[in-house]
């Protein structure tokens, strides 16, 4: 849906523009929990309801996005929450965006919701990607590159309890791309600066995944944690790799996070390897000038296409105070076994299949091991 307002006959570009999108996601699971620790009640959720409002005004793009899935729960709701909230400004060597947008971190981050080839994403994009964040960014893309580079606060326009500031960007390479047939590298860095995590009213800072998906809450696993109100600094990595050759790809990236309080430090390492098939012989769909997977729109059958895909997830940490023996040392790792039915480009039906397990290295044991069934009605437009 969309609008366009001229500002004389005959010009064919319009100062003015709107048009209207959004996305649902309805998203259930079942779990197969072992007697450690809570159970995890099987649920269902409206994950992302998400609209938007994006065009220009007299030179100038913009976009206008909430997610109003905190809507569903009255006793406990989260009300609207912003998502993409900027403009841009285009100019001959790239684009300048300042307002509240997705940071540059990773590809498994970096490519959308409603194009992974799993409802969730692996551990490091779920936990150390700086997700939505008030910036001022530049992005740039070549025949075969892109860069971007972005300065940001660590608050967002919801969540003012997350006190600091950080610089990041992203670079990719990907030579000849060409739908089937695609390589692509890539390095994303960041640096943050957190203050007073768990003091005077900050909220504090702590690496928490969800191995067995969005509603495991009871299977997290703590991988770092600050909360003692010294300022924190935070330098992270990721490295990207992927390919596509026709209907199979495969993906993969090896991402990590170096926390100092002063007085405290923690490593925590993430890596993750998928592979993807397309039985019906489409290609995952590769977006040169953002270094990202996109829709997949061309579908050969009538009935739709259909992806199976295959994932093993790991993240491991460890912390502990200058000179003295840990405090943290574990980590959690889970196979994902996915099959995606595209009815339509924009409307697909998804299915997972979890086995998670997190282990404990100091107590030497397995603090929870969990199955899970998950799936989601996905349309977007």
């Amino acid at each position: 849906m969309a609008f366009a307002a001229h500002a004389a006959d005959g010009d064919d570009e319009s100062p003015v523009s709107a048009k209207i999108g959004g996305r649902i996601h309805w998203d259930f699971a079942r779990f197969d929990n072992d007697g450690r620790g809570a159970p995890n009640a099987d649920d269902t959720e409206f994950r992302r309801v998400w609209l938007d409002v994006s065009g220009r005004f007299f030179g100038l793009g913009y976009k206008i996005e909430g997610d109003f899935a905190g809507l569903q729960d009255d006793f406990n709701s989260k009300g609207i929450e912003a998502k993409d909230v900027y403009l841009t400004r285009t100019f001959s060597g790239g684009v300048l965006s300042i307002g509240q947008f997705k940071q540059y971190f990773s590809l498994d981050d970096r490519t959308g919701s409603n194009y992974g080839s799993f409802l969730e994403r692996g551990g490091a994009a779920s936990t150390l990607a700086p997700l939505y964040r008030k910036a001022v960014s530049w992005q740039a893309a070549g025949r075969d590159y892109t860069w971007a580079a972005s300065v940001y606060s660590l608050e967002s326009i919801d969540v003012s309890s997350i006190k600091g500031d950080a610089v990041g960007g992203r670079a990719t390479w990907a030579p000849g791309a060409r739908d089937g047939d695609v390589l692509h590298l890539g390095l994303s860095l960041a640096h943050e600066r957190y203050d007073h995590p768990g003091a005077n009213g900050a909220q504090s800072l702590q690496i928490r995944p969800r191995p067995a998906g969005h509603l495991s809450d009871a299977s997290r696993i703590t991988l770092a944690s600050f909360a003692d109100g010294r300022d924190t600094d935070v330098d992270k990595w990721s490295l990207e790799y992927a390919q596509v050759r026709g209907p199979l790809s495969w993906q993969g990236e090896f991402s990590g996070g170096r926390f100092d309080d002063g007085a405290q430090r923690a490593t925590v390492k993430s890596a993750y390897g998928f592979v993807s098939w397309f039985v019906t012989g489409e290609s995952r769909a590769y977006d040169g000038k953002t270094g990202r997977f996109a829709r997949v729109k061309d579908l050969r059958h009538r009935n739709g296409a259909l992806e199976l895909a295959l994932r093993y997830d790991r993240m491991w940490g460890e912390q502990h105070y200058h000179g003295q023996p840990d405090l943290i040392d574990a980590w959690t790792e889970s196979w994902t076994l996915g099959a995606n039915w595209y009815l339509r480009p924009n409307l697909r039906l998804m299915l997972d299949l979890i086995d998670s397990r997190n282990r404990d290295r100091l107590a030497g044991a397995t603090v929870d091991h969990t199955r899970a069934v998950t799936g989601r009605f996905q349309f977007d437009f």
